[in-house]
């Protein structure tokens, strides 16, 4: 008699991974956005706009805002982390939407009231490879895992043989 226990880390397929993985990268930046010293002119932190001076890393631009997007975005990770499927929409919808931001950061005034993340130059060259990175995650990474195991469906994680 063996047994056979699957842990649900064992578990996650590929695509799970990555998204658990960039979602704790989102909710890491998050929290790291909020930290002064890693964030300079933490004093200058706005709610939104492009009147926020602070700086994740003296690079990013960021607000509470900013930083609060990022942590339902990791938050969204972590949770599509847990089903393949969702994992993968998580990947290729939320590359999409970073495609897009990305693509709002180079029309519009930095200036102007339409940064309301803010956004800058740096800001929108991370968004276009983030972007890049999660859409190609999403269509690339397989699934299933690539095991034997996997492929005998009559047989369930946790069950005494």
């Amino acid at each position: 008699m063996s047994e056979r226990i699957s842990s649900p880390r064992a578990a996650r397929s590929p695509v799970q991974l990555a998204a658990l993985a960039v979602g704790a990268v989102f909710v890491l930046v998050a929290i790291l956005g909020f930290i002064p010293g890693i964030t300079t002119d933490y004093d200058s932190l706005e709610w939104a706009g492009h009147h926020s001076g602070a700086q994740l890393l003296g690079l990013f631009n960021v607000s509470i805002l900013h930083n609060l997007v990022h942590l339902a975005f990791g938050i969204a990770g972590l949770a599509a982390g847990t089903r393949a499927s969702a994992a993968r929409a998580y990947l290729i919808a939320g590359g999409v939407i970073y495609l897009i931001l990305w693509l709002y950061g180079l029309l519009i005034d930095y200036d102007s009231d339409a940064n309301f993340v803010p956004l800058d130059t740096a800001d929108n060259w991370l968004h276009f490879g983030l972007g890049a990175g999660m859409v190609a995650l999403g269509v690339l990474l397989p699934r299933l895992r690539n095991e034997p195991a996997q492929q005998m469906t009559d047989r369930q994680p946790g069950i005494i043989e």
